[in-house]
């Protein structure tokens, strides 16, 4: 590997591939990361807490024989702020948990750090995961929303400050951070990774996501958390044989540009020999938009019980949430539970061959100012089904901000969806 490659930029599957080879050590990688975090947090502000440098380096040598000999070799992590850490605090984004210090690790960071990495940070989350924005700045343009609730995991990987992170996503929470700052965002089918330890919001829509900046280190970190060697899945690329189309339109309000990306990818799969269906679906997936928003509503009520008891610590937005929940009927919420399973066999009975949806992550690139974290529809009905989502940077505007095209598998079938995704990834990269 040349010398004047930028450590940091690497992926972790890149720097783990280069620790191996004896190119460069952990420790060169570990402090690329934190060289990047101390010329660029001031602006960005990606973190809630972190280790000093000292502290993580000390930690990586008092334990230097287990992190050499470990998958992971000791490179950092980024957590989300709802993620429980037992080392650090876990505050949710919200004053009511100032200070509060979790007893044991969320599953999902045990299972990281029994591979070998360390969890440099916590990153920023909006207020409970819902739409009270933090701190964090877009690295792509400071003006800029870097999205939300896993703002501070999207900027972190995309700005190269860690080369991973966690998140988690009830409405858009993943793929629109992701899409907005230009990393790559992947969110398991509902149900397939633990969420022990995370801060529930909705039930029936959570589910953890990561980030990265390389597919192969989704499908990295997805055999770290299923407990299973890569070697046990096939993780080539996989060119699909067919897809579907989604207009944006068919979902809510898009810009031209994300349009124009949606075009444009359309062509480079046409241009590959790929046979594409465009989508027709009437206004099935606009009410989809509305049954995950019932779906949400009924359950966050529920689920934030105790902090309910301290309206005037919490944002108005999720007062009215928790509001609407409360004098929901609950046919309605049934209701849309089943309007979402009857949608996903739907979406699935157009073609056999059919193996994944492409569809916009946002509706526009992010939008200018700090005081929203832009509209969560694009991925409102895809969550609601439960289907495993990510979505992958390389398409720009006329001004190079990112536009996040996503990427719509079958439930379960996260292992295809992520082999097709590594291989769009070679055409739009």
């Amino acid at each position: 590997m040349s010398s004047s490659v930028k450590l940091n930029g690497l992926s972790l599957s890149q720097m783990m591939r280069s620790i191996e080879q004896g190119e460069h050590s952990a420790e060169d990688m570990i402090n690329a990361c934190f060289d990047q975090i101390e010329a660029r947090e001031s602006e960005v502000n990606a973190w809630q807490f972190q280790l000093s440098r000292e502290a993580y380096l000390a930690q990586y040598q008092d334990n230097r024989d287990f992190y050499q000999s470990s998958l992971l070799k000791g490179l950092p992590v980024g957590v989300k702020d709802i993620i429980d850490t037992k080392d650090m605090p876990t505050e949710m984004g919200s004053p009511i948990h100032k200070g509060r210090q979790p007893v044991d690790d969320a599953t999902c960071v045990a299972l990281i750090r029994q591979a070998g990495g360390i969890v440099l940070g916590k990153t920023v989350t909006t207020e409970f995961a819902y739409f009270k924005p933090g701190k964090t700045q877009n690295p792509k343009d400071l003006a800029r929303t870097p999205g939300g609730s896993s703002s501070g995991s999207a900027a972190a990987v995309a700005d190269e400050m860690v080369p991973v992170a966690l998140g988690s996503q009830t409405a858009a929470s993943v793929i629109r951070p992701a899409a907005y700052c230009g990393s790559i965002g992947y969110v398991g089918s509902r149900g397939e990774y633990s969420l022990r330890g995370g801060q529930p919001l909705a039930q029936s829509l959570d589910s953890l996501g990561l980030f990265s900046r390389r597919v192969e280190d989704i499908q990295l970190l997805r055999s770290v958390l299923l407990r299973q060697s890569l070697s046990e899945v096939d993780v080539s690329p996989k060119k699909p044989v067919q897809v579907l189309v989604c207009k944006g339109e068919l979902i809510g309000e898009t810009s031209v540009a994300m349009k124009d990306a949606v075009v444009r990818l359309t062509k480079a799969l046409l241009a590959a020999g790929v046979d594409v269906i465009e989508l027709e679906s009437g206004s099935r997936l606009q009410d989809m938009v509305e049954h995950h928003g019932h779906i949400m509503a009924w359950e966050v009520c529920r689920n934030l019980a105790i902090e309910s008891q301290s309206p005037e610590m919490l944002s108005e937005p999720l007062q009215q949430l928790m509001e609407q929940g409360k004098s929901m009927k609950r046919a309605t919420y049934l209701n849309s539970l089943q309007a979402a399973e009857d949608t996903a066999n739907w979406i699935w009975s157009h073609s056999d061959q059919v193996e994944i949806v492409i569809a916009p992550a946002a509706a526009d690139v992010a939008p200018l100012g700090h005081d929203k974290t832009g509209s969560p529809h694009m991925s409102r009905p895809w969550q609601a089904m439960g289907l495993p989502v990510i979505t992958l940077p390389g398409i720009v505007d006329a001004q190079g901000l990112p536009l996040g095209i996503q990427l719509i598998g079958k439930r379960r079938e996260d292992d295809a969806l992520l082999q097709i995704a590594k291989w769009v990834e070679s055409i739009i990269s």
